[in-house]
């Protein structure tokens, strides 16, 4: 089962691909519309990072992302 792991929780997701996907995908459209009251931009990351499970491209992104993100973080909190 493809487990979701943000900071310290871990969520399930679904166990199909066809239905991760298609998941993904309308979270990031969705989050395109971030401007509307309802939805938001928090869907954008969270779309790639459900699409990042079955799409190696997106898997590579993120993992370079969080690799910046955890210098960026260690520079400018050392402790």
């Amino acid at each position: 089962m493809a487990t979701i792991r943000l900071g310290h929780r871990t969520n399930n997701m679904p166990t199909s691909r066809l239905i991760r996907i298609p998941i993904g995908v309308l979270l990031i459209f969705f989050g395109i519309l971030g401007f509307l009251p309802v939805v938001g931009f928090w869907m954008i990351p969270l779309g790639l990072v459900i699409l990042s499970v079955d799409i190696p491209a997106v898997r590579r992104w993120r993992r370079k992302m969080t690799v910046k993100l955890g210098a960026w973080l260690k520079r400018r909190y050392p402790n």
